[in-house]
């Protein structure tokens, strides 16, 4: 069955183009939700001046996408998260963390775009593809590194002051909440 599409769908077409689908799909799914209308030359008439205009920012959009992918191609994300001894992370590296930490150094980066099969897990070097658009790929280089005392340790000096200050303060609330319960 032909039919008219009145909105963009993934993976079938743009608002405006005529499709062939299943006639299950078109009467059970298409024209209920209002999505598309039966192909007849009425209905390509009155959404011609609207395909126009969603194809003019479609282009602008894909040009943006374009110039985001250039930008950001090659760029290093690197991410502090703790971890044992062994280099196994105390939860994992997500498409969120990665997309965060691209969006601080000035990428125009969506969290969805970044395509992670799954989390990471280990500290190391991982490259990590992103998804613009279909045709529309980068990849970033992601270094996942330990933080917390081991890298107080490395960098010495105020970060090992900081780090050793909290677990004093722990000690201190841990005693006056001990000298509240003796009263």
């Amino acid at each position: 069955m032909k039919v008219l599409l009145v909105e963009d769908i993934d993976k079938l077409g743009w608002l405006g183009d005529v499709v062939e689908v299943n006639e299950g799909y078109a009467r059970n799914y298409l024209l209920p939700q209002g999505l598309a209308r039966p192909a007849t030359d009425a209905n390509i008439r009155a959404i011609a001046d609207e395909k126009a205009k969603r194809a003019e920012v479609r282009h602008v959009e894909i040009k943006r996408l374009e110039q985001a992918c250039a930008a950001v191609k090659g760029a290093e994300a690197v991410i502090a998260s703790k971890a044992n001894e062994q280099g196994h992370l105390f939860g994992s590296v997500t498409e969120k963390h990665i997309a965060e930490n691209l969006r601080a150094q000035g990428f125009a980066v969506a969290d969805e775009v970044v395509q992670l099969g799954e989390h990471i897990k280990q500290l190391g070097s991982y490259q990590v593809k992103l998804k613009f658009a279909d045709e529309l790929t980068a990849t970033v280089s992601v270094v996942v590194v330990a933080e917390g005392p081991e890298l107080g340790v490395v960098q010495g000096g105020a970060e090992t002051e900081t780090v050793s200050a909290e677990p004093r303060q722990v000690g201190k609330q841990e005693v006056d909440s001990g000298q509240n319960d003796s009263q």
